[in-house]
């Protein structure tokens, strides 16, 4: 007897950002609550094998396994199987995701699977315990990603880009809140540092001093911005920030609307003279 089930919930967030999440399986214990350990043993571009570890049972038992999962961001599909099988013959998901709007998601799984003869559970009796626990475990994630959009991004919070100088940070982004329409986050420049030049194919850019004074050039064009001023960056137009001054700069900026994919986002004009990191 093959199992089957067939379980969906919707999400009030955008499809990419909860593609992004869910396929974040180091994060698992702090998405599902059966986890307790998530252990990446192999990782690809599109693909990821990894050991699952729950938390102890009524006996004081913690059950693992390996499973692999591989997506396709073109289709929004995820496909994932048990390598080491436990108690299974065998055991397949199938993860979609559904736009319904630009801000909903329907996210759906179906499970197909065998139990080994001599199972603690038979098929039917593990079908009834997968419905039960995979309306848990769905309503769970939908409360957490639906609060991870409404989460406060510190400066520290997000990793520093430092390709093309000065302390950058994207606070909240596709990434971080799921945000459809662009992005923002703030930059520090000691004295003497620069974002080199650059310019953004798709995006105006909103830039906001709060301390210090910016010489920032547009199109080779410079002009001064102190604290408390803003600038409208026009898109294509290529533009550097320097930190003149004695003191440190903090800056805001925002870009809207986003390109089409990250990485076409910015092109660079000048090369950074340090080293990237």
């Amino acid at each position: 007897m093959i199992g089957h089930t067939d379980n969906a919930i919707e999400i009030d967030a955008p499809v990419p950002f909860v593609f992004a999440q869910t396929n974040d399986v180091r994060s698992w214990p702090e998405l599902f609550s059966e986890y307790a350990k998530a252990e990446i043993l192999e990782e690809g571009t599109d693909s990821v094998t990894f050991r699952l570890t729950m938390h102890p049972d009524e006996q004081g038992r913690e059950w693992a396994w390996v499973s692999t999962r591989a997506w396709d961001t073109s289709t929004w599909t995820v496909r994932s199987r048990r390598v080491e099988k436990g108690p299974f013959e065998f055991m397949n998901i199938t993860w979609t995701f559904e736009e319904l709007a630009p801000d909903r998601t329907r996210m759906r799984w179906v499970q197909d699977f065998e139990m080994k003869e001599g199972a603690p559970l038979d098929t039917a009796g593990m079908t009834e315990r997968i419905n039960a626990n995979t309306a848990v475990q769905m309503d769970l994630i939908k409360d957490r990603l639906e609060r991870r959009r409404r989460t406060v991004v510190g400066f520290h919070d997000v990793p520093a880009n430092r390709r093309r100088g000065g302390d950058l940070r994207a606070m909240v982004s596709p990434a971080t809140s799921g945000s459809t329409s662009g992005f923002c986050g703030a930059v520090r420049l000691a004295p003497g540092e620069k974002v080199t030049e650059h310019y953004h194919p798709y995006s105006e850019e909103y830039l906001f001093v709060a301390t210090g004074e910016l010489r920032v050039e547009l199109d080779g064009e410079p002009m001064a911005v102190g604290a408390e001023q803003a600038l409208l960056i026009p898109r294509d137009v290529r533009h550097r920030l320097v930190n003149e001054g004695d003191a440190e700069v903090l800056a805001v900026f925002q870009l809207s609307p986003l390109a089409p994919r990250p990485e076409l986002g910015h092109v660079d004009t000048e090369e950074y003279p340090g080293e990237a990191s």
